[in-house]
């Protein structure tokens, strides 16, 4: 009965009695001002620009002096004061449905591949509000991703959120796609926010390749689209994950990046008026990045989401504002390392500079053990690297330093992995128990 009066509502609210109007008085760089419609925070409007057939969609961002703040979530030119915009009653939604696997589409699920229309099975909200605490289930599954350097050194269990800190040019788009493509989980969910173009093809035809997309969905929005709507993509590929979760499907949820995501909220909350505080991000965008990534997470009777969250830090400045909020907000964080990748390692992840805070929970006594000492035994090589290269190395002075420097270069070796090949977890801890026993290098 509920579900009938609602649609009645629904109905009634389309008829001309009931439609809510406004009207344009301004413009002010990425914001519109209207004279009404008596529309709420979020809500969608539509406008028709004078001489033009097509509607301009906004949203509602904000209220001053009694006029509505809108941003258009396409080009604004041609828009004219006096243009007439109706409220529409919604926030946005976004069309899901299994047949998604293996698409590429927008932040409005409309589909970029080429490949025909979608045929939804539901609409879900984008703004959609973070699991209850209560409602999530304790989970110490590991989450399998085939990427040695991860499964054996930073496990990532079922419904873990993860971040991949990296500057430019480091190696984080490849990890990303070796993540991608190896996993083992049900559903793998990438949004690629604010990349250029050329990136988002790059990523599905090379990263992902025809193996990884079966069954994954991509949901991308290039730079040179409105920050209004890479904000919405980065909310809309999580609600398509949740579609998949809510199947009962474990799914894999990868956003790249969330500092993209971050500087297109600051350019939404500067615009709509909000002070600037530390390097220009409004207060708005702190309080956007937990309502994000706590709709990550296992829920009871159903499925999980794992997240991984890339950040792009300027700068190679891990404690730049968003790298630093985001360090708090997740259960463990992968940095990239520069000198690495130099150095011809793949992926260039730092484990001294990495952690895992599921560590505890999905490994036995015996691998946190193996663990421990081989990032010791790297500790120790790397701060002594200078003087080894320098040939003032003297075996003998120090045991704990022979040791290191007799195992890291069969450590680091073992940590290395083109990016077509899965490496089995099991095998990774066999291999890193063989070096710290001195029996050699099991690794492929």
């Amino acid at each position: 009965m509920s579900a009938l009066v609602a649609r009645f509502h629904e109905q009634l609210r389309q008829l001309p009695a009931f439609v809510r109007e406004g009207e344009v008085v301004a413009s002010n760089g990425l914001v519109v001002e209207a004279i009404g419609p008596d529309a709420h925070l979020g809500e969608l409007c539509e406008l028709r620009k004078s001489g033009s057939t097509e509607a301009l969609l906004m949203q509602v961002i904000g209220f001053r002096d009694g006029r509505v703040l809108l941003m258009p979530m396409g080009q604004a030119a041609g828009l004219r004061v006096g243009d007439r915009l109706r409220a529409l009653g919604h926030s946005l939604r976004i069309p899901v449905g299994m047949g998604m696997l293996g698409r590429v589409v927008d932040a409005f699920g409309a589909p970029l591949d080429g490949k025909g229309a979608l045929v939804a099975e539901a609409h879900y909200e984008v703004y959609r509000a973070p699991i209850d605490p209560l409602s999530r289930r304790e989970e110490d599954t590991v989450l399998e991703t085939g990427v040695r350097v991860v499964d054996t050194l930073l496990p990532m269990g079922k419904g873990q959120r993860m971040g991949v800190f990296a500057g430019s040019g480091v190696g984080k788009t490849t990890l990303l796609g070796m993540l991608a493509r190896h996993v083992r989980a049900d559903v793998v969910v990438v949004g690629l926010i604010g990349e250029r173009g050329r990136e988002v093809g790059d990523f599905v035809t090379q990263a992902l390749g025809e193996q990884g997309m079966r069954h994954a969905v991509v949901v991308a929005a290039t730079s040179d689209q409105p920050p209004l709507v890479r904000a919405h993509a980065t909310h809309a590929v999580h609600a398509v994950a949740e579609y998949f979760r809510d199947q009962g499907k474990d799914v894999l949820l990868m956003v790249d990046s969330v500092t993209r995501f971050a500087m297109a909220q600051r350019e939404i909350g500067l615009a709509a008026g909000e002070p600037p505080t530390s390097r220009g991000y409004p207060p708005s965008v702190f309080n956007a990045l937990p309502r994000l990534t706590e709709r990550g997470g296992a829920l009871k009777g159903s499925g999980s989401i794992s997240c991984v969250y890339s950040v792009l830090v300027e700068g190679d400045d891990m404690n730049e504002p968003v790298a630093d909020h985001m360090r708090a907000l997740l259960d463990g964080h992968i940095v990239l390392s520069r000198d690495l990748s130099h150095r011809g390692q793949l992926p260039a992840v730092d484990p001294l500079r990495s952690v895992s805070r599921w560590l505890g929970r999905l490994t036995t006594a015996e691998e946190r053990r193996h663990v421990a000492e081989a990032q010791a035994l790297l500790a120790t090589y790397e701060a002594s690297r200078d003087l080894i290269d320098m040939g003032a190395y003297q075996r003998g002075a120090n045991p704990r330093l022979d040791r290191a420097v007799e195992l890291a270069p069969a450590l680091e070796q073992s940590l290395r992995q083109t990016p077509d090949v899965s490496l089995d977890r099991h095998e990774g801890y066999a291999a890193l128990a063989s070096i710290l026993n001195g029996q050699g290098n099991l690794a492929r």
